[in-house]
């Protein structure tokens, strides 16, 4: 038996080692208070001997409470994307405002949970795919970009994406301009998982990646439709635009804070998630062998996007001046897909005039944006943001042109000033003659006047490199200015590449394509081919189907298989009778001797020149007042009190006219407002010398709020005021029909007298059909309370 004293020592013995840990914490506690207040008092000696301030040390601690802040911020936003991807569809509903699905705002979308099911399922295997992506593709382009920043030596350790698949919010079907061997669905995606993606760089320096967030549009086409199995021969999946990404960096990198570290991955991040399948790169996967490879991969423009970037006025102010009064010196960066352009930059300048003129070619209208970001140049620091803009490719295209100010969004004040043409795509060679005129007409080399299309199959034959091994080829392929290449394939003589490429050509008559095979390894040539695009002009179709070529310098049996398909850049124009059917739908408000002048207005309005003439008739004909847009009962009298009258030019009330263009974006979820001018304001009778500055202010109704607050900027000394700016506001389509926009105008003759009211029109934008853009006459009213 043993003994009661070894019991009790052994079956209590956890006791006293509790109280052994507690007294050892005790005494550091103690000892780590002790050293922490000597260290304070010989820091505080240290600076009372030195004669330092202490303002030295308040502002790296002000600096280190707004990061911590600024990272707790988006934490906070992180960890709700990340409960919303856990959470069921009725726990989404329930969510805030701001995250609801996209079947909650738009009918045609329909409810995905059961996709949801689908991916949650498939999540296991995509896991492996990615990661073999990850590991294949973007991380050799991330090497080679970093290399550039002096940074070398990065590579993904550990690649875990977790357990959280991607959600759709939403998912709709084309059924409308959709040819019949093709299915069109986008999916409302956003990605928040629990990955971890660890890698090192440079002296051993290890960081990582984690709550990695992305989010956008994803369309699905599936491609062509078989009547055979499997039904479908394959898909082509691609972003519209350039998803939002966002993620949190963790490890040394993070400690250490690297200057505008974070900002470089993200941004070589989605360059890379751009360059696979952001539009007009696409991701084919191929479903039946009967389904030429072709088909999927070569890219279809719908056309070509010409845009001028005129000017800019009244941008913020970001860099400080001597006197406090500081300029910029602005830039602005345009985005249609993975494709970008930037114009030069103006130094010290906040009404900067650019004149660049730059092309887009467009993948798909429905759907696609032109993003313009404007930034001050800081050299040696991160550009400062001066607002940005957003707009719809397919109203463009609709119209064939426009030209427009843009209203700055996220920014103080600011506009920007651009221009578009669109161009449609001609096999008609004898189109190009029309074309070519106008680019001498405007004098600029940079544009083009036909679009080459290419897709380069595959390569036989090519020679060995001087070690007698074989190489690792890729095609560059290069006309005019530009080059683009094919992907590098290790260790063939016989690649296979299947890609497709776009070039916009200066002059199909003179231009050349030039194909040049170079090995990776040595930067030996490895054979070449010319081809004259001219000769073109006589194939049928301008195209040359998939056929082999033979090379040159690369010996009898090596050969190039590819194909090409050139286009001519044609002017799209509307018909004058498309602008009168839009008027007819608004043939309670608008007269028809109105409809008429509005029509030859629309037809000249992108015209240079005064358009006095028009406007005097417009003037007389179109008397629209206030209560067009909510029509008022019959007087006492039995008259309407909304009369049209062609002799009172300064409308109804003797207060003058003003002329707006109301117009809601279904895609954008917007309501633009155009304010154009105003005629005849009346002098004051007490003192006809004092002419006004008018401006106009405009406001949403009901609510009245500072956020709905738009201004135009005032104009001196003028009773007949140009504006020609753009205002939008976000509104749902449900939203727009209980809304009233109250539009006024108001004269401030000094900066700090206040302001007169001088007219109001108070617009019931329930009573007008906005899909189509418009443009009324308004008679300004007294002022009312609203």
């Amino acid at each position: 038996m043993s003994d009661p004293s070894d019991q009790e020592e052994h079956g209590h013995g956890h006791a006293p080692l509790s109280k052994r840990k507690i007294a050892g914490i005790k005494i550091k506690s103690v000892v780590y208070s002790a050293v922490k207040r000597v260290a304070t008092v010989l820091l505080i000696y240290v600076v009372g001997y030195m004669h330092w301030s202490f303002g030295w040390f308040f502002g790296p601690i002000i600096l280190l409470v707004i990061r911590d802040q600024y990272r707790k911020s988006k934490d906070q936003k992180r960890n709700i994307t990340k409960s919303i991807a856990l959470a069921q569809e009725e726990d989404v509903i329930l969510a805030r405002i701001d995250d609801l699905p996209a079947w909650v705002y738009f009918p045609d979308v329909e409810r995905a949970e059961w996709l949801n099911k689908i991916f949650k399922q498939l999540w296991p295997s995509v896991n492996s795919y990615v990661r073999d992506v990850i590991r294949d593709k973007i991380q050799p382009k991330m090497q080679k970009k970093l290399q550039k920043f002096k940074l070398t030596g990065f590579k993904f350790e550990k690649m875990i994406l977790g357990s959280i698949p991607p959600r759709v919010g939403g998912v709709k079907v084309y059924e409308a301009n959709v040819a019949r061997h093709e299915i069109i669905l986008d999916l409302d995606l956003f990605y928040a998982g629990d990955c971890n993606l660890s890698f090192t760089m440079g002296a051993g320096v290890k960081g990582g990646i984690k709550d990695f967030q992305l989010q956008g549009t994803l369309r699905v086409v599936l491609k062509p439709l078989l009547s055979r199995m499997p039904l479908i021969g394959g898909l082509q999946i691609y972003f519209l635009n350039n998803p939002t990404i966002d993620f949190n960096l963790v490890g040394f990198v993070d400690i250490l804070d690297l200057p505008g570290f974070s900002d470089l991955l993200r941004q070589l991040i989605l360059e890379q998630v751009s360059s696979m399948m952001v539009l007009p790169n696409k991701l084919p996967v191929k479903l039946s062998k009967h389904v030429e490879s072709e088909m999927l991969h070569v890219p279809e423009p719908e056309g070509v996007l010409r845009i001028h970037v005129i000017e800019a006025k009244n941008l913020m102010r970001k860099d400080i001046g001597i006197l406090g009064k500081g300029k910029s010196d602005p830039y602005c960066v345009l985005n249609v897909g993975a494709q970008e352009r930037r114009t030069q930059t103006i130094d010290n300048c906040v009404d900067p005039k650019w004149d660049y003129w730059c092309e887009f070619a467009i993948m798909d209208t429905n759907g696609q944006q032109l993003f313009l970001h404007l930034f001050d140049y800081d050299d040696g620091s991160k550009d400062d943001d001066l607002g940005r803009a957003a707009v719809d490719i397919n109203t463009i295209a609709k119209k064939g042109e426009d030209d427009m100010w843009i209203t700055l969004e996220q920014a103080k004040h600011g506009m920007v000033h651009v221009r578009f043409t669109w161009f449609v795509l001609s096999t008609n060679y004898s189109d190009l003659r029309a074309v070519l005129a106008e680019t001498q007409m405007l004098q600029v080399t940079s544009m083009s006047t036909a679009l080459l299309i290419v897709y380069i199959d595959s390569a036989k034959g090519l020679p060995q490199v001087r070690t007698q091994s074989k190489p690792d080829p890729y095609l560059l392929l290069t006309v005019g200015q530009e080059s683009q290449q094919t992907s590098v394939k290790k260790k063939t003589s016989d690649p296979v590449w299947e890609q497709g490429f776009n070039f916009l050509v200066a002059n199909p008559n003179s231009d050349t394509l030039y194909l040049n095979f170079i090995d990776h390894k040595t930067g030996a040539g490895l054979g070449e081919l010319a081809y004259n695009l001219s000769a073109l002009s006589e194939k049928p179709g301008l195209s040359v189907n998939l056929q082999p070529f033979g090379l040159l310098k690369s010996g009898p049996l090596g050969k190039l298989t590819f194909s090409m398909h050139l286009r001519i850049l044609k002017r799209y124009t509307l018909e004058d009778d498309d602008e009168i059917s839009k008027l007819n739908r608004n043939d309670s408000v608008v007269s028809t001797d109105a409809k008429k002048s509005v029509s030859r207005e629309s037809s000249l309005k992108n015209d240079t020149e005064p358009l006095d003439n028009v406007q005097e008739e417009l003037i007389e004909q179109a008397s629209v007042p206030v209560q067009a847009a909510v029509p008022s009962e019959p007087q006492g009298d039995g008259v309407s009190h909304r009369i049209l009258s062609n002799t009172i030019s300064a409308g109804d009330a003797g207060l003058g006219r003003i002329q707006l263009t109301l117009r809601y974006s279904v895609q954008r979820q917007r309501l633009i407002v155009v304010v154009h001018k105003i005629v005849n304001l009346p002098l004051p009778s007490k003192d006809p010398s004092n002419i006004p500055d008018p401006y106009v202010k405009l406001y949403l109704l009901p609510g009245r709020s500072k956020e709905s607050k738009r201004k135009t900027q005032v104009v001196k000394d003028n009773c007949n005021p140009v504006f020609d700016v753009t205002f939008e506001y976000v509104l749902s389509q449900g939203e727009l029909h209980s809304q009233q926009l109250q539009v006024t105008v108001a004269t401030q003759k000094q900066l700090f007298s206040g302001s007169n009211t001088m007219g109001q029109v108070l617009i019931d934008l329930g009573k007008f059909n906005l899909t189509q853009s418009n443009t009324f006459w308004f008679d300004l009213q007294p002022e009312v309370e609203c």
